[in-house]
């Protein structure tokens, strides 16, 4: 069953979502309140309840105002519940917010915070991965490991390949960039950079995006690929060693 989904452009760069449900909607991070506001009163919607995926400021700025002016519930990530704004629940991987179609079972993928959460929409066939799995990329290690973000990458990987990847970020043009000079002899990926300058051209978002492309494009999911390791010349590392070369290349990039 498909979900009403808004992308809400905030800031310089980040995206919050608008789900629609029954009872009202539910928003993905808060990253300012004036975007997200006008978004729900030009639909005649009203705010229900607002999901934040970790602490970042840029995640959570317009919370305080969208939960006085709409009166919604807020919950986040219990492990991170002192860095938050007032969570009216808290958490953890294996929770359930929502019923029928919004439904949305928590995913903890920690790496870029501690703490980090995803939300998956099952019934919608939809992802909201904010900074850990972005399009073509993933989030910076502020908090995480190399280990603790490949894991959190493999168990994103493992979802239904037509899931949407609704990541927090247009980041995708420079992640394109940066992923052809990992495996520059990837077709799937050069024809991928082609259509991400076509939709900047138009002024359009590159995201959501299904996760069987991401699995053909996004180097930082193709750590374990033979190809990949071979076009950086790492056959015989581990995963996590490919993986940490792979984001040690993007930070200097």
């Amino acid at each position: 069953m498909p979900l009403e989904i808004v992308t809400v452009p905030c800031l310089d760069d980040n995206y919050a979502y608008l789900v629609k449900g029954p009872g009202g909607a539910v928003l993905i991070d808060a990253p300012e309140a004036g975007p997200i506001a006008a978004a729900l009163e030009t639909r005649g919607w009203t705010l229900d309840t607002i999901l934040i995926t970790h602490h970042h400021h840029d995640h959570v700025e317009g919370v305080a105002e969208l939960r006085a002016r709409f009166g919604a519930k807020v919950m986040g990530p219990a492990a991170e519940a002192d860095r938050l704004p007032p969570l009216d629940r808290a958490l953890s991987e294996g929770d359930r917010v929502g019923e029928g179609a919004i439904a949305a079972d928590v995913i903890a993928v920690p790496g870029h915070t501690l703490g980090h959460v995803a939300y998956r929409f099952a019934a919608g066939d939809a992802v909201f991965t904010a900074d850990s799995l972005m399009v073509l990329g993933c989030g910076r290690l502020f908090e995480g490991t190399p280990a603790m973000m490949w894991d959190s990458l493999k168990k994103l990987s493992s979802l239904p390949p037509e899931t949407l990847v609704f990541s927090g970020h247009e980041y995708t043009s420079s992640n394109a960039r940066f992923a052809l000079t990992v495996e520059p002899g990837n077709a799937a990926l050069r024809a991928r950079s082609e259509e991400i300058d076509r939709l900047r051209a138009e002024g359009r978002p590159t995201v959501p995006v299904p996760l069987a492309v991401e699995l053909e494009t996004n180097p930082f999911l193709r750590a374990d690929r033979p190809e990949l390791r071979k076009a950086l010349g790492m056959e015989t590392e581990g995963d996590i060693e490919v993986f940490a070369e792979i984001r040690a290349r993007k930070d200097r990039f």
